[in-house]
């Protein structure tokens, strides 16, 4: 699935941003304890993961469990949060709306043994250039010269 995002703040005056959405899902346990998500190295790419849901998977315990995590703040600076506490008798699952964070970000089981399934969307935001608009506008072009003018019903005439 993928989209154009017309109402982006972050695109210079020459252009739009094309954002295009995948889907994310990662397992912790104790023998996965966290996952990182980074996005490639290209530089005219962005990479946000969205957070959508946290939920206890099959053969969880009667305990509670914590996850985390850990990205950077407005100011640069790495901070860590939990997200979810989780227990299967009482809250098994949790929906956190659409919860975007920039690349990259470590998602961590912080206490219990799970597994917990986190759930989202890997986002990749990327400037769309001035040909690749030019081609899009002259599609739209092509699809208006299709359409007819609607012409006006002719009246019958009284004998």
């Amino acid at each position: 699935m993928s989209f154009k995002d017309d109402s982006s703040s972050e695109v210079g005056l020459s252009g739009e941003s094309k954002l295009e959405s995948f889907l994310f899902s990662c397992e912790l346990s104790p023998k996965v304890p966290f996952y990182t998500f980074q996005g490639d190295e290209e530089e005219d790419l962005e990479h946000f993961l969205e957070l959508r849901t946290v939920c206890l998977g099959e053969g969880a315990k009667e305990e509670t469990n914590v996850v985390e995590v850990t990205s950077m703040n407005h100011q640069g600076k790495t901070i860590s949060v939990p997200i979810a506490n989780l227990h299967l008798s009482c809250l098994p699952m949790v929906s956190l709306g659409e919860f975007e964070l920039k690349a990259p970000v470590t998602i961590r089981l912080k206490a219990g043994t799970g597994p917990v399934t986190v759930s989202g969307l890997h986002l990749i935001a990327s400037q769309v250039e001035d040909s690749d608009l030019s081609d899009d506008e002259s599609e739209d072009e092509d699809d208006e010269e299709e359409i007819s003018p609607m012409k006006p019903a002719k009246k019958k005439q009284k004998q």
